[in-house]
């Protein structure tokens, strides 16, 4: 069995995840961004709803999705497996981001806005900025949640061609309990390189902690 056509499966897959992975980042910062920083009697509500929505198990929530997906026809195909992702992922990313973002002073919000900038401006350009290490940490997280997820690719696709590298690897163990152990150990370096790598560029995002001390007067 040759290595090449998983290599491709891989290339292919770490394209999805990381549009799954800025998606659901992106998503959980705009949903968490009103959380942080408005007042209301229903944050507390939604917040434990979050918080219980991230302790089911997927394998609970799987046959109602399959049936919905069979119904609204998303069923094998990669967009609905990457919407299906991004949106069991989000809670847990939201409670991250908004308590990362809670760190954020939102004195320095108030000034770019005293200089005309929007919640969205103010967003973008101050808060994430000032945020890193949170955005690194919801970033991993994500990805690695669904790089290794096997269970999810393997109910929602059903053409062999659309399957993961997650599932893919599956093909090294034979129907007799035969495994192909050196290809199989070759093909696990190959899948863990790009963990490692996302790791290994966020390194020093997460090691640099808020560097707020300053930003504010007494």
């Amino acid at each position: 069995m040759s290595l090449e056509p998983l290599e491709e499966v891989e290339e292919e897959d770490a394209d999805r995840r990381e549009g799954e992975d800025t998606a659901q980042v992106g998503g959980a910062a705009l949903a968490a961004y009103p959380l942080s920083r408005f007042r209301s009697r229903l944050n507390r509500p939604f917040l434990l709803t979050v918080l219980f929505a991230t302790s089911l198990p997927v394998t609970a929530i799987m046959v109602p999705v399959y049936a919905l997906f069979v119904q609204v026809n998303l069923i094998d195909t990669m967009q609905g497996t990457i919407f299906f992702f991004a949106a069991s992922q989000l809670p847990f990313a939201i409670w991250l981001m908004k308590n990362f973002m809670d760190g954020v002073p939102k004195e320095l919000e108030e000034a770019a806005w005293t200089d005309g900038a929007s919640s969205l401006q103010s967003l973008i350009r101050i808060v994430l900025p000032l945020m890193g290490p949170g955005v690194a940490v919801v970033t991993v997280f994500s990805f690695v949640m669904m790089w290794g997820n096997f269970f999810v690719p393997f109910m929602l696709l059903l053409t062999p061609d659309q399957m993961p590298a997650s599932v893919s690897i599956n093909e090294f163990f034979g129907n007799r309990g035969t495994v192909v152990y050196g290809q199989l150990a070759a093909f696990s370096v190959i899948y863990s390189t790009p963990v490692i790598l996302l790791y290994v560029l966020v390194a020093r995002r997460l090691g640099g902690g808020f560097a707020l001390g300053g930003a504010v007067k007494g």
